[in-house]
């Protein structure tokens, strides 16, 4: 490739890896925790900046969303490093006598991670955390939509980290493809399909290893065994936290016919209960996604759909744009065939399990999937007959917070997992070794002496004994 500033700063951070291989279990804590001390002495000027680039976004669900998952993973980190980074024994067959096998976490160099606008924080920092467990360095490349965040972020980089350590590039569509055409030794990538699709044919001309976290239309079903009201307050906060503008948020609801009259009004009720205060709930992240929205609503209407409002005309004067639920949605409209990523829910009726499993599975593959019930049968059913990346039971969102569970998509919603051990196993190699040793530590009869030739009956002996 053309030598540029970045493929000579590659070079340098890949240099600085070189010299430092397969860093301790200390000089890796150490580097995690200054992430996390960066965060605690800056919250309140970032909770600043991802108010300035969303409009309005409330400090209280900055600190739940971003810096909470970071603290937690760091936290987990801490915990867990010393145990995941000892080599594992594994045992070898008899033919070999008394040689030793066991697989060592090796790290692989300099990670590469593109971060989306959504959560500008967590999703940078949280995969840079895994990358350092790992023994790798990073280089992030923040989106520029939320221009704002991603400066800050930078700078607090830069006065935290050396960049031969941690390094960051903010810019435009020219910088991401740029960075996405780096010969990095792992490519990390959160965002939509359509970007992961070029991600991953720029990180094809160096066979770069690559995790691609994406999105997808995740459904929830509301069984007929589900409370209602519980089902919708759940619901409503996955579906309007951060505006919508969250990757594992109910894309749309799947309900029975009967239901769902009572279901829209339980909506209503909590929507108005959660999200009553302007303030309190976050706004598009830019005009285009703004507009976005009011496009999806108005084709939804023009095929046929009937748009309720979920927040009340007297609680909503502050909001750029009203949460509305969608009834009776062609599957020709826009909002049925992408992501909606806002805070819009389109309502499918559907009377029969079969029916919603088989109108899942016509889909591409979900990153999440919800289920509200207390049927264990149908519970059972649906898990084990659809594919999703995860699913969380009776709420939303949170199979994402918890550090043991792997956080990844499936088909168009992404390949590979990262979060906790999860993200540790995803930027290591695991290196197989052999020690190879002879019959009670003997040199005699030791590995391939039997095998070699010139062939005779010797080796016909050891095939023999070896079926």
């Amino acid at each position: 490739m053309p030598i540029n500033r970045f493929t000579i700063q590659l070079d340098e951070i890949k240099a600085a890896y070189a010299s430092e291989p397969n860093p301790s279990l200390q000089v890796r804590l150490e580097r995690i925790g200054r992430i996390e001390r960066m965060i605690a002495a800056n919250e309140e000027k970032i909770c600043k900046v991802l108010a300035a680039d969303f409009g309005t976004r409330h400090p209280t669900e900055s600190r739940l969303l971003e810096f909470q998952m970071i603290y937690q993973a760091c936290k987990h980190v801490r915990q867990n490093l010393k145990e995941w980074m000892r080599p594992q024994l594994v045992p070898t067959p008899g033919f070999l006598g008394s040689s030793h096998a066991w697989t060592q976490m090796q790290s692989m160099g300099v990670v590469g991670i593109m971060s989306p606008w959504n959560y500008p924080v967590q999703l940078a920092l949280l995969p840079a955390i895994a990358a350092f467990a790992a023994g790798n360095r990073v280089w992030l490349k923040p989106s520029e939509r939320s221009s704002r965040t991603s400066g800050f972020l930078a700078t607090l980089i830069q006065e935290y980290f050396h960049p031969i350590e941690f390094c960051v590039s903010v810019g435009g569509t020219e910088v991401a493809e740029s960075f996405a055409a780096l010969p990095f030794d792992h490519l990390f990538f959160t965002g939509s399909g359509d970007i992961g699709k070029k991600v991953m044919r720029a990180a094809a001309d160096h066979l770069t290893p690559i995790t691609l976290e994406l999105g997808g239309k995740s459904p929830v079903i509301v069984d007929p065994s589900a409370k209602l009201k519980e089902a919708a307050a759940s619901i409503i906060y996955g579906k309007l936290v951060n505006g919508g503008q969250t990757c594992i948020a109910p894309d749309y609801a799947v309900i029975r016919e009967s239901d769902c009259n009572a279901f829209i009004q339980e909506l209503q009720n909590a929507a108005q209960n959660q999200f009553f205060n302007p303030e309190e709930f976050t706004g598009p992240i830019d005009e285009q996604q703004l507009a976005r929205w009011q496009k999806l609503v108005q084709d939804a209407i023009d095929h046929g759909a009937q748009a309720i409002p979920l927040i009340s005309p007297r609680n909503n004067t502050g909001l750029p744009f009203t949460p509305v639920a969608l009834l009776n949605v062609s599957e020709g409209a826009l909002i049925m065939q992408e992501e909606v990523f806002g805070p819009i829910l389109p309502i499918v009726t559907i009377n029969d399990i079969d029916s919603i499993i088989r109108y899942i599975n016509e889909r591409p593959m979900p990153l999440a999937m919800y289920w509200f019930g207390r049927n264990k049968e149908a519970m059972k059913r649906v898990l084990n007959e659809t594919r999703s990346g995860g699913v969380t039971i009776n709420d939303t969102l949170l199979h994402a917070a918890v550090e043991d569970l792997p956080f990844g998509g499936i088909g168009t919603s992404g390949m590979g997992a990262y979060h906790g051990k999860a993200g540790f196993e995803a930027f290591s190699h695991r290196k197989s070794v052999l020690e190879v040793r002879g019959f009670f530590g003997l040199p005699f009869l030791c590995g391939t002496q039997l095998a070699r030739p010139p062939y005779g009956k010797g080796v016909e002996r050891l095939l023999r004994w070896l079926k």
